[in-house]
């Protein structure tokens, strides 16, 4: 009994949420995705808002540094969410591209996190060779990912406040651009230390509306 209590408890922790949410999806969303065979996952725009304390040991290039690393966290996680259920059998018909093939493809033509907003997503899916494209912006006040936090948090220190994160997820069309699907979640409790906890938890109830893994 005490080793089931353990874990129910790191949930609980895990998520105390007093959570805003908003989904759109769009009517043709379901008769739009049955033509889908590949999408793909761009890094996330991120915005880690720091106590004046941390912001004060912090330089520019180190903060820039550690957004970039968030913004790949909450990439590489939904990347994994995604294969997960591709495993478990609720995505039969749509692939997910490797996120090591997304940012090769990228790269060559010099795009990165830096000037991903010079591009709308529909000419990031087109780029990219895929249907439809997942991007989005992430905010929080503490980081989650563990690379990051670990590297940086020896420098500045990242314990003590409660986690709060807002993030606003979209997927476009790649053939005309169309805004398939918004989420957009603020998130407010214990969150615990990494993207993937973060993703498994804000994904819970939203992939119930997404169509590549309604069930």
């Amino acid at each position: 009994m005490k080793n089931l209590l353990i874990p129910i408890l790191l949930f609980a922790f895990l998520i105390n949420v007093n959570a805003q949410t908003n989904l759109y999806e769009n009517p043709e969303f379901d008769k739009i995705s049955k033509s889908h065979r590949i999408i793909a996952i761009v890094p996330f725009k991120t915005k880690v808002k720091l106590r004046p304390k941390q912001m004060k040991d912090m330089t520019s290039e180190q903060l820039n540094r550690l957004e970039k690393a968030e913004g790949e966290g909450i990439q590489t996680a939904l990347y994994s969410w995604f294969l997960k259920r591709k495993k478990r059998g609720d995505m039969q018909t749509v692939d997910i591209q490797d996120v090591r093939t997304t940012t090769a493809i990228l790269n060559k033509k010099d795009i990165n996190y830096d000037n991903l907003l010079d591009y709308t997503p529909q000419e990031l899916a087109q780029i990219l060779g895929v249907d439809s494209v997942i991007s989005g912006d992430f905010e929080t006040n503490k980081p989650m990912s563990e690379g990051a936090s670990l590297a940086l948090g020896l420098l500045v220190g990242f314990g003590g406040a409660t986690n709060s994160a807002l993030i606003n997820m979209s997927v476009h069309n790649a053939e005309n651009g169309t805004l398939l699907w918004n989420y957009n979640k603020k998130v407010k409790g214990g969150l615990g230390s990494s993207s993937e906890d973060l993703i498994n938890v804000l994904m819970r109830k939203a992939s119930r509306r997404l169509s590549y893994t309604k069930s």
